[in-house]
């Protein structure tokens, strides 16, 4: 479980801890220098990287050509860089993972929302959730690849709660696609808006 701490300093603001654990319950890793890499759909075994220059070591010689997945949230990496070099060891660091991952996962949330015609009541989130995770695995939500789609910028309402279904076969669901080219950033999310209040819980 990830501490209330980092929660509370690197994630996104416009999701809830609750929200923000259990994203990371489904699809991320309890290590900060898990790596998982995937081409054609195969896992690719490698070895455990003992420090962060390590990990990233592993990350550019893998990136070519297979889906590297990369710390807490296991972000997809790459994204919006043209060259392996360009990777910083930032990107197994446990903040700043967790601040990319979920700025990109609620940028998910919001781009389903939309396509629901952004919902009010709290009891059509589970679904919401269920279709942003499953994007964040495969890259793709109605076609379209939600790495490197626009932010639509609409806040979504979100249950205190949401069942995580599958959790456990997180690990085994590959990513159908290499993320796009355009950088995706926290700071580029849009607007925000505190949802903490709503419902009187954090």
């Amino acid at each position: 479980m990830l501490d209330a701490a980092l929660i509370n300093e690197c994630a996104d603001p416009s999701l809830k801890p609750v929200i923000v654990e259990q994203f990371v319950q489904a699809v991320g890793s309890d290590d900060p220098l898990a790596i998982t890499v995937k081409s054609g759909g195969r896992l690719i075994l490698i070895p455990k990287p003992k420090t962060p220059e390590a990990a990233i070591e592993i990350v550019r010689e893998n990136i070519a050509g297979s889906i590297v997945r990369v710390g807490l949230t296991q972000i997809p990496a790459g994204i919006g860089l043209n060259h392996a070099s360009e990777l910083k060891v930032d990107l197994v660091e446990p903040c700043a993972n967790l601040r990319m991952g979920t700025g990109m996962f609620a940028k998910i949330l919001r781009i389903v929302a939309k396509w629901y015609g952004n919902p009010t009541s709290e009891e059509v989130f589970p679904q919401l959730f269920d279709d942003a995770i499953h994007a964040w695995r495969t890259g793709k939500f109605e076609g379209e690849s939600v790495f490197e789609a626009e932010d639509p910028g609409e806040a979504v309402v979100q249950r205190s709660e949401v069942e995580v279904e599958n959790a456990d076969k997180a690990k085994d669901d590959a990513p159908s696609e290499t993320p796009g080219e355009t950088p995706i950033k926290p700071d580029d999310a849009g607007i925000r808006i505190d949802l903490t209040r709503i419902g009187g819980q954090k």
